[in-house]
């Protein structure tokens, strides 16, 4: 069996700790900012609202499986909330699950990401777990920016959506 990720990292500028009911207004703030392509954005009548996040947060704080899950990245100087980073099933599984990061527009450019899934590597490897994956729109080139200074490598599958972007599945080996 593997051991549970942490659920509290630091880096040099960044804490990664659970989710607060109060995140719920930045987290709701991402959702507004994605690309119209990605999956899951605020609808038209303005649903998820803040409240139905919080919920959200206090019933099940995005974990997707036990002992893995998303953890909001905050500036660890100002406590600002600059989005989340984690481990989750997603399209992948329990053994090899797949990282996934969101960071609003205004932490974009600061290395933030590659920061923050750069702990969430080092913590996978903890766990005992060979191998993470991640799946990126083929339309995201900061995210394959990110993934490729973690060494991550593309793979030879393809999840084809002629809507939102085909997925390129990339894979990291764990040492």
């Amino acid at each position: 069996m593997y051991a549970d990720l942490p659920t509290e990292l630091e880096t040099e500028r960044l804490r990664l700790r659970p989710w607060r009911p109060a995140d719920a207004a930045e987290y709701r703030g991402l959702w507004l900012e994605r690309d119209p392509r990605a999956l899951r954005r605020i609808g038209a009548d303005g649903r998820p609202t803040v409240d139905e996040m919080r919920g959200w947060l206090i019933e099940n704080p995005l974990s997707a499986a036990p002992g893995l899950g998303l953890l909001p990245i905050e500036l660890r100087s100002t406590g600002e909330f600059l989005g989340y980073c984690g481990l989750t099933v997603g399209q992948a599984t329990f053994d090899e699950p797949e990282i996934a990061y969101e960071l609003p527009r205004r932490a974009h450019g600061h290395g933030y990401a590659t920061e923050a899934a750069r702990a969430i590597v080092e913590a996978a490897a903890g766990t005992g777990r060979r191998r993470l994956w991640a799946t990126v729109r083929e339309w995201n080139a900061p995210s394959f920016r990110v993934l490729e200074k973690l060494g991550f490598e593309r793979s030879d599958r393809v999840t084809e959506d002629p809507a939102r972007g085909n997925s390129i599945w990339m894979t990291h080996t764990l040492t």
